[in-house]
């Protein structure tokens, strides 16, 4: 039994304009059906190999949550930082070890404290609020403008700026500062 419907459809695979005998038809031929399975099926695998890369990559982590006492090497590794800051964490008494043998341990409830610990003394600091935007830039020198009004070097000009935190406005390759504070402070 054979379909008298014609709907005009796209083809989700190569984009061509086809007449389809069913609406679910999703391919405008055998072809584009056959390269869009292989392209999902590409996909698929893609996907699963990235994400084994990722639990593999991830293995030695979890590993290293589960233990009770890590070694200098393991507490580089699950914090990200290096020996010589820890053995510093150490050295001012931040960081309380034992001794296994020869070996220094260290207790991952101790370490995992003290993160928490500094992260709660580390206050976020406010974003800073655009004040370029208090200015126009014709009521404002560029840096060559101050260099050749005052007879200062650019270096000096930098300087001062970074100093006194001296809003600047970038436009392009130029700098512009206001005149008002510029002039403020070099007369």
């Amino acid at each position: 039994m054979s379909s008298n419907i014609q709907v005009q459809r796209i083809c989700q695979h190569c984009g061509n304009e086809f007449t389809a005998r069913t609406t679910t038809t999703l391919y405008c031929s055998h072809r584009c059906n056959s390269a869009a399975y292989k392209q999902k099926v590409r996909t698929g695998k893609v996907e699963q190999s990235n994400k084994e890369t990722q639990r593999i990559k991830n293995q030695p982590i979890e590993e290293l949550k589960a233990k009770a006492f890590l070694s200098i090497a393991d507490t580089c590794k699950l914090i990200g930082i290096s020996r010589r800051t820890v053995y510093r964490m150490i050295e001012r008494g931040e960081l309380i070890t034992g001794k296994a043998g020869k070996r220094i341990i260290i207790r991952r409830s101790d370490l995992e404290r003290l993160i928490f610990e500094q992260a709660r003394t580390v206050a976020p600091q406010p974003e800073k609020q655009p004040e370029q935007m208090q200015f126009d830039i014709s009521e404002c020198y560029n840096l060559t403008e101050i260099q050749s009004k005052y007879g200062i070097s650019e270096t000096a000009v930098q300087n001062l700026i970074k100093r006194n935190s001296i809003p600047k406005i970038k436009k392009g390759w130029f700098a512009y500062v206001p005149k008002s504070v510029i002039d403020k402070l070099l007369s």
